[in-house]
């Protein structure tokens, strides 16, 4: 956290718990921490950000096996997604917004519940979006749709 928090322009307001979460494709590595933080962003583009963020990932020793599709499943140092970005809908070959798996993952949606703040001015808010992604409802909705387990700090899907 402190890589990201070291970003000019960026400020980390909030910060959920760590939840230990089991491998989803792999089973057969260790489990996974997990957090979601909450930031505001000044000065930045969605692909600025997760270029430095996968910059962050590279400083702390992750490495990328690009001829191996399913490294991405596998055991690594650190993983760094952006899932949204204000209201932003975009695909890149960097970053799609939102993140496309975020709604079948209990172990981003639990913690993207404790750190997620309604918008004050729901008027920023596309309005076709505003009951679908931008409410603590929504991810409830979407929470109660999958099949896991939470206790104390370990989520099982």
């Amino acid at each position: 956290m402190a890589a990201i928090a070291a970003l000019s322009g960026l400020t980390v307001e909030k910060r959920s718990s760590v939840y230990r979460t089991e491998p989803q494709e792999k089973k057969n590595q260790p489990w996974f921490a997990n957090q979601v933080l909450r930031c505001r962003c000044s000065g930045w583009t969605p692909a600025a950000l997760m270029q430095s963020l996968l910059d962050c990932e590279t400083a702390l020793g992750r490495v990328r096996d690009v001829a191996d599709p399913a490294d991405r499943f596998g055991p690594r140092v650190i993983d760094i997604d952006l899932l949204l970005f204000a209201d932003v809908e975009s695909s890149s070959s960097l970053v799609t917004l939102p993140h496309p798996r975020m709604w079948q993952r209990a172990f981003v949606l639990v913690p993207l519940l404790e750190v997620y703040e309604e918008p004050e001015d729901v008027t920023s808010v596309s309005a076709d979006r505003q009951n679908s992604l931008f409410s603590a409802g929504a991810i409830r909705s979407r929470l109660a749709q999958l099949q896991f387990r939470v206790e104390r700090d370990c989520i099982w899907q």
